[in-house]
């Protein structure tokens, strides 16, 4: 294998000839540019240069050999002729910078806890803390993705903010020695904590340990792992070694080229572990996340800039450059043109798995998504962490309208209502479990848990979960989560805000679906 100096490399950076360097070698990946997932464009503003720090993160560990030809390896850098890298901002003070640039706060609202700066996962008191210490720690380019959201933020904070307008109503004279917070889920599953891990793209973005460290976190809680279609490692990488009892299931993006999604598909099969497929559907484009596409330009920091970087050749190209946050790239292929009557027959005629529809933001949807069982055997009330339409409302505001509205999907035989999004500590999982869905979500939360301390952050997390939930429980005067009911909450505050219908009070459409079927 021959040795090539870095001006050899740098010559390269074109449509027509396209070399870059991962890992100490260098790849021709000219053929492959039409055929990447995440679009030509990205390569190219890499061409010529050292991409490793750019690859390595969201790849797993194999794509390079199974997408390419053995030929497309090169030879190895000259590590003597490459230039000094220039340091990478990375820590709390860019993180820093970038909030109060668009005028977000990161703590509690509490004066002693913005001050509480805790220095490992142990001294970690709730989820606040621990986002404190990954934001520390993590890249600018892992906080700007991890902590992005649509537009102003406004849904990412309301998913919150919407749990505290909530209040419990605790009970005394209760024995409360035993506290079990166990759950079964789709019927068959028996899970140790009412809470599971909803599907987070990009894990090694903020640790090594990546989706992998999170499955192994997940076993020692006995807690469900959703994988992310954008996981940073493989399936098999992610699911090796779990216990027999672990379960995870598969989040699908139908891409616009089927095949793709069929291939997926069957590979997941071959995977026993994974029980079902969550078919994401809360965000058939990207939303507008400015802190990520702000902050995370691909090639942003490299030393030497690439020709399309330095000088686009176009409005298109500048435009595309000027935006090339993670979360936009991981949108290449997604499919826009899902609907209820072509979607789920496709689906049958390549799955036996149970489906999961997760993004249901309506009562008319849960009443529709409830009608297609024994397929649908789950919906996930989700407005995608707040990353895809800002305004939207929060999870526990569709949970209360199909209250209102439609009751009878909660007592529909073979089907559950599970949500995630702004969940913060136990108390926000309680309320909704009382208001009547079988499991919580988390998202973020585990990322940032890997951004903290790896596997151990996110143990350190659910950890946190768990204690707040039983503690909740126990002073509610439940000992198992079946004992949890509408009568442990008062939502009063949260019911002027719930949707009355078109005409503030009449006829939904979900009453007119409910005399269709």
């Amino acid at each position: 294998m021959r040795t090539i100096p870095y001006t050899e490399v740098q010559l390269h950076k074109s449509a027509s000839s396209c070399w870059v360097i991962l890992y100490d070698q260098v790849w021709d990946v000219t053929a492959f540019l039409p055929s990447h997932p995440g679009g030509t464009k990205i390569i190219l503003q890499l061409a010529g240069s050292d991409a490793t720090s750019e690859y390595d993160p969201v790849h797993p560990e194999g794509t390079l050999e199974s997408s390419l030809p053995p030929e497309a390896l090169l030879g190895k850098i000259d590590l003597a002729t490459m230039p000094k890298a220039e340091a990478v901002e990375v820590g709390r003070e860019v993180v820093k910078r970038a909030k109060q640039e668009v005028g977000v706060g990161g703590g509690t609202g509490h004066p002693q806890d913005d001050e509480w700066k805790p220095e490992t996962v142990e001294q970690c008191l709730n989820l606040n803390d621990i986002e404190r210490l990954a934001t520390r720690k993590l890249s600018k380019k892992a906080w700007s993705y991890y902590f992005s959201a649509g537009d102003d933020l406004h849904t990412k904070s309301h998913n919150n903010t919407a749990y505290r307008q909530i209040l419990l109503r605790p009970r005394i004279f209760v024995d409360c020695t035993l506290c079990d917070p166990s759950i079964n889920l789709l019927g068959k599953h028996k899970l140790q904590v009412p809470f599971f891990v909803s599907p987070a793209a990009m894990a090694r973005l903020g640790h090594p340990d990546g989706e992998a460290g999170i499955a192994r976190a997940a076993a020692k809680f006995g807690a469900l792992q959703i994988i992310s279609n954008n996981a940073s490692q493989t399936p098999e990488q992610i699911v090796a070694n779990a216990p027999e009892e672990q379960i995870f299931g598969w989040q699908l993006y139908v891409q616009t080229t089927r095949a793709k999604s069929e291939a997926m598909l069957a590979r997941i099969h071959a995977l026993p572990s994974v029980r079902f497929i969550c078919l994401t559907l809360d965000a058939p484009v990207p939303g507008k996340r400015e802190h990520d596409e702000r902050s995370s330009n691909v090639a942003a920091s490299l030393p030497s800039p690439s020709a399309l970087t330095s000088t686009p050749d176009s409005a298109e190209s500048r435009a595309e450059v000027a935006s090339g946050g993670v979360g936009k790239s991981l949108f290449a292929g997604t499919a826009p043109d899902l609907t209820w009557r072509t979607t789920l027959p496709w689906l049958a005629a390549h799955t036996s798995l149970p489906i999961v529809l997760k993004g249901v933001q309506t009562h008319e949807d849960a009443l529709l998504a409830s009608r297609h069982t024994p397929q649908v055997q789950a919906i996930i009330l989700s407005n995608h962490g707040g990353r895809a339409l800002d305004t939207a409302p929060p999870a526990i505001h569709t949970l209360l309208e199909i209250r209102r509205h439609c009751p009878e999907v909660l007592k529909t035989p073979g089907f559950e209502v599970w949500l995630d999004g702004g969940i913060k500590r136990g108390t926000d999982i309680v309320k909704a479990l009382a208001l009547g869905a079988k499991a919580v979500g988390i998202g973020r939360a585990a990322l940032f848990g890997l951004g903290a301390g790896g596997q151990g952050g996110v143990e350190r997390v659910m950890e946190i979960l768990r204690g707040e939930v039983e503690t909740a429980m126990r002073l509610l005067g439940c000992g198992r989560v079946e004992e949890l009911g509408p009568r442990c909450v008062n939502t009063r505050s949260l019911e002027r805000d719930i949707y009355l219908g078109e005409d503030g009070g009449g006829e939904t459409e979900g009453d007119r679906i409910r005399s269709r079927l």
